[in-house]
């Protein structure tokens, strides 16, 4: 079999012609360009043994970020497992707001912090300590697993930024202590799916992602409104509390910010503009 004619049977195997180009390029180890003048050349059985077989494990149902093990976010390459939710692009939405909320507050000489609440794989206090120079991040999670797999995302950082990074088991703020300076940022992507929600879901997020990092209860709102009830006393004086939301939930999550008293409350949107994110600030 040439590399082509494995990239065909790719194609037959997989729905999607983007995951065919996907798993080629995790099995040889290059990208599709460079690939590309090789179509004629016998594949190695390696290759192909390596290639089908991610292939059939995609056909199964397995999400493709765990049939590869990593995945891109932001400007991080990040190792991805049933330990903790897939990386998404809505999340990627949530710390750009985060970073534009640490903008506010110059450093003036200080080392920054910041507090990531159920940090799961990492991926928004790796980017945030990798992205701001003068930031340290608190990381959390009450699951042990999610922690370590945030703890092999962190070895695969650079110094000093790796050094900036704590990680925290601890259930959402209840280990956090009220006392101190506070923090500039608490940044969070919560379970706030209902109950019945669960149900509804794609096979592939049920069977994969774990139920507790996205079901907050019977409403949704549950893990959100604890989050707002707490999160003011442990923010700094000008600090901003940063918060991924559910579809629908925008009117419903700005009643309990403003009943907690913030004084600030907005709602953005993600990439294809539906409300994804809230804001608050004291």
């Amino acid at each position: 079999m040439t590399i082509g004619g494995l990239f065909d049977a790719l194609c037959a195997e997989l729905t999607e012609r983007h995951e065919a180009v996907i798993v080629l390029e995790e099995a040889a180890g290059d990208r599709i360009a460079a690939l590309f003048p090789r179509f004629g050349n016998e594949a190695p059985a390696p290759l192909v043994e390596r290639a089908m077989g991610l292939a059939a494990r995609r056909r199964r149902g397995e999400p493709l970020q765990h049939v590869l093990g990593h995945w891109s976010f932001r400007r991080l390459d990040l190792l991805q497992d049933p330990r903790a939710l897939i990386v998404r692009p809505e999340t990627e939405v949530v710390v750009e707001i985060a970073l534009a909320e640490l903008s506010r507050s110059p450093a003036e000489g200080r080392l920054r912090r910041a507090l990531d609440l159920g940090t799961g794989s990492g991926a928004i206090a790796l980017s945030l300590v990798s992205e701001v120079e003068d930031l340290s991040v608190v990381a959390s999670d009450r699951s042990v697993p999610a922690l370590e797999l945030a703890a092999a995302n962190r070895a695969r950082l650079g110094e000093p930024a790796r050094a900036r990074l704590s990680l925290l088991a601890a259930d959402w703020l209840g280990s956090i202590a009220t006392t101190g300076p506070g923090f500039e940022l608490i940044v969070a992507n919560p379970p706030y799916l209902g109950e019945a929600e669960w149900e509804g879901l794609d096979a592939v997020v049920r069977d994969f992602d774990p139920k507790e990092a996205l079901v907050a209860g019977a409403t949704g709102l549950e893990a959100l409104e604890q989050l707002l009830g707490a999160a003011a006393s442990r923010l700094a004086r000008s600090g901003s509390l940063v918060c991924e939301i559910g579809a629908g939930q925008a009117g419903a999550v700005r009643t309990l910010a403003q009943r907690a008293g913030y004084r600030e409350v907005r709602i953005e949107t993600d990439l294809v503009g539906r409300d994804r994110v809230l804001v608050v600030r004291l």
